[in-house]
């Protein structure tokens, strides 16, 4: 078994990282840095709590998952690549593109795995949209829409609110709707973006909308705090059709609430929320979504480290995000659509 220390245990910690390096046969959850000790050994209280320097130092340590916040995510990427270890940092994977690139560099130097925790790719929604679109059933897509909202009107003084680079909507939830467009439509051709702040005493950004050109095909990418109800997570118009489905994937709020990524009902979701697939005739059929499982990502992690094989998501994919997201900065504050080249 990989030794895995996860440093954080906020949210991304607790919710995500902790529960799914427990439930990956080949990987064991070793030490969580944090001073969360008590809410740490309530779940797991075999494994070791410490702080991140000490857990980087340790030499039975293998693989280092960090989720902290997001200023901190170059400095202790880089400090664990340099003391040998296998690195899976949490989205958005660093805050600016050269920054993913000098991990990169280290990492290609070092011979380590170096991955980016990508894991809405393994969404049910996400892989149901997927599949269809791969089917032919919808014909070419046309116009994509991927929205992700939250009807959040305070300003809190959390790390996300405060002013500071990597702070905001777009560089928390961006990262993920970026990444599944790339996974269906590759890069596109060009962007245009609007980023904006919205709410009362908003410091940093918490609305965004980009746009992906294709040729004649559109890719749109949303996400809003100020949405009561909120649109379809996913629509989807195809020459032949469309896809509509709204509701977001179950297993973030089962692990917050304890529930284990190893249980029958983990990544299953209710029939209520499957989507709708009408065609051009007029048929309408519901579509069951697939059971979605964010362990195939560590399963896919502890593969690349045991074989030497390529990480299910890699660096060069974080990157690729990194730089649209800066592009689609320039493109907002330019009030102009871009290339991206």
């Amino acid at each position: 078994m990989i030794r895995t220390g996860v440093i954080g245990y906020g949210l991304g910690g607790m919710a995500f990282h902790a529960p799914l390096v427990a439930a990956v046969p080949a990987l064991e959850l070793a030490a969580v840095a944090t001073s969360r000790a008590g809410q740490v050994h309530e779940r797991y209280p075999e494994v070791a709590v410490t702080d991140a320097d000490s857990l980087i130092a340790d030499p039975s340590i293998e693989l280092v998952v960090i989720s902290t916040p997001n200023d901190s995510h170059f400095p202790l990427g880089k400090a664990a690549l340099e003391a040998g270890k296998h690195v899976v940092i949490d989205k958005p994977f660093t805050n600016t593109a050269a920054e993913t690139e000098a991990l990169i560099a280290l990492a290609r130097a070092k011979g380590l795995v170096l991955s980016a925790f990508h894991n809405r790719r393994w969404d049910g929604d996400f892989l149901t949209v997927r599949d269809l679109i791969a089917s032919g059933r919808l014909g070419d897509v046309m116009l994509f829409e991927g929205r992700w909202d939250r009807y959040r009107p305070e300003v809190t003084s959390g790390w996300r609110d405060v002013p500071d680079v990597g702070s905001g909507m777009l560089a928390d939830l961006g990262p993920h709707l970026i990444d599944q467009a790339l996974m269906l439509f590759g890069a596109p051709e060009a962007l245009s973006a609007d980023i904006a702040l919205q709410r009362d005493g908003a410091r940093t950004n918490d609305y965004f909308e980009l746009t992906f050109f294709y040729g004649a095909r559109r890719v749109i990418l949303s996400a809003s705090r100020l949405v009561a109800n909120p649109r379809p997570r996913f629509a989807v118009h195809g020459k032949l059709g469309n896809f509509v489905k709204y509701g977001l994937d179950p297993q973030e709020p089962w692990m917050k609430a304890g529930g284990s990524a190893t249980a029958e009902a983990f990544g299953v979701e209710d029939a209520a929320n499957h989507g709708l697939l009408t065609l051009g005739d007029g048929t309408r059929e519901t579509v069951a979504t697939e059971r979605g499982d964010y362990k195939r990502f560590y399963a896919g992690v502890a593969r690349a480290i045991a074989d030497g094989g390529e990480a299910p998501v890699t660096a060069d994919d974080a990157l690729t995000g990194q730089r649209i997201m800066e592009l689609a900065w320039q493109s907002s504050n330019e009030g102009r659509r871009v290339a991206f080249g």
